[in-house]
């Protein structure tokens, strides 16, 4: 499991990093509270960004993206709440959406990094 949870950390710089080189402020990072965690949390001048990374080393089970279903889709939408809740100078008038980012390969650091903006 440690090296699953190790990939899963890589993924997810490597998204911090994508996120940072289009301008994108990251704010939080594994944010979790009783319910679940949010990997990453950014922002730009008028959006709230809630981030799920999905990290796999190829499609043999699946796209990253079919991971995240309506059912977690969902679930991420009440985290992004209770974010939210916890931290309400951060929304400023804020639009709140939900991306993810998926990443395929072996390597993490050259893998193939798909982003999908606002989710719904």
């Amino acid at each position: 499991m440690a090296a699953k949870d190790d990939r899963g950390r890589a993924g997810e710089d490597r998204a911090a990093r994508h996120l940072t080189q289009l301008g994108y402020d990251i704010l939080d990072r594994n944010w979790r509270v009783r319910q679940g965690e949010l990997d990453i949390v950014a922002a730009t001048a008028r959006e709230l960004v809630v981030v799920e990374v999905k990290t796999r080393r190829s499609e043999a089970y699946g796209h990253p993206f079919d991971a995240v279903d309506a059912r977690k889709s969902e679930r991420l939408w009440r985290l992004a709440c209770a974010w939210v809740a916890a931290h309400p100078m951060a929304v400023r008038g804020r639009r709140i959406r939900l991306d993810v980012i998926g990443i395929t390969g072996d390597d993490v650091d050259t893998a193939v990094l798909e982003h999908v903006e606002d989710l719904r």
